[in-house]
């Protein structure tokens, strides 16, 4: 039987997307070699913390993390940040996150999500957890957020990263992991493809994002973790590599930034 390979580095792993579906999506997901999944916390402002962590406690190799999502950065409340700050202590939460700005959607006016970013950023300090970003169409305003509030010792990752050589240049010149996406797979990704064959390998994780973005060949339909696999194929090809070299380097990073088994 092979050994697991895998780690999806980000996924939401929700009742209210798969309902009774879920323990069947966690099984397939393991028999299809991963080892560990990171369950991420970031959505109805501070809730699916609860039920990230919920879940991470429930099943040995998932784990949680805990955040507000820009999205939700205009709702969130003092008591909010509080609520995430205790949940980012638990011992079976790796990160905080997703967290970041989003100015494509602009749910949240710019300034508010900037606010919300800095403090869970503190957060990220206080815990000596890594960040995880969600940044969209927001770059260079991350970028500074970044270097006026300092990068958590612990480190980062920029989840779903989806830009080209020059924005991966800038984080990695902040000490980031970058995690690659579904999108990868995609025939337009060309930019993503051309940052994918220049990101060091030892600074690579691959995700699903589930349910969102899932690879070819399951292109428009609901992701989920077993697909990462497609993921580190692509990534093989174009670097030359094979799937397997793929996911065992970003296990092996994903175990080492997330502190699994440490």
């Amino acid at each position: 039987m092979p050994l697991p390979m895998f780690i999806d580095s980000h996924c939401h792993l929700e009742r209210h997307t798969f309902a009774d579906e879920l323990d069947g999506v966690i099984e397939r997901a393991f028999a299809a070699e991963l080892s560990h999944m990171v369950a991420v916390g970031a959505s109805r402002v501070a809730e699916g913390a609860t039920e990230a962590i919920a879940l991470a406690e429930r099943v040995a190799n998932i784990y949680a993390t805990a955040g507000i999502h820009p999205h939700d950065a205009g709702k969130a409340t003092d008591a909010d940040l509080s609520a995430i700050a205790v949940a980012a202590r638990g011992a079976k939460v790796v990160s905080v996150g997703e967290i970041g700005l989003d100015y494509h959607y602009d749910f949240a006016p710019k300034d508010v999500q900037r606010n919300v970013f800095v403090r869970q950023i503190a957060i990220a300090h206080d815990v000596d957890k890594p960040i995880m970003l969600h940044v969209r169409e927001a770059h260079e305003d991350a970028w500074q957020v970044l270097d006026d509030a300092g990068m958590p010792r612990a480190g980062g990752i920029v989840h779903c990263f989806t830009a080209g050589p020059r924005e991966a240049e800038e984080y990695l010149k902040r000490g980031m992991h970058l995690s690659i996406p579904g999108v990868v797979t995609f025939p337009k990704s060309v930019e993503l493809q051309e940052a994918v064959k220049m990101i060091p390998l030892e600074r690579m994780l691959i995700e699903t994002d589930t349910p969102y973005l899932a690879p070819v060949p399951f292109r428009g339909k609901r992701n989920e973790p077993a697909y990462v696999v497609h993921t580190a194929a692509k990534i093989a090809e174009l670097r030359g590599s094979t799937q397997a070299a793929i996911g065992e380097a970003t296990r092996r990073n994903a175990l080492a930034i997330f502190r699994i088994g440490a």
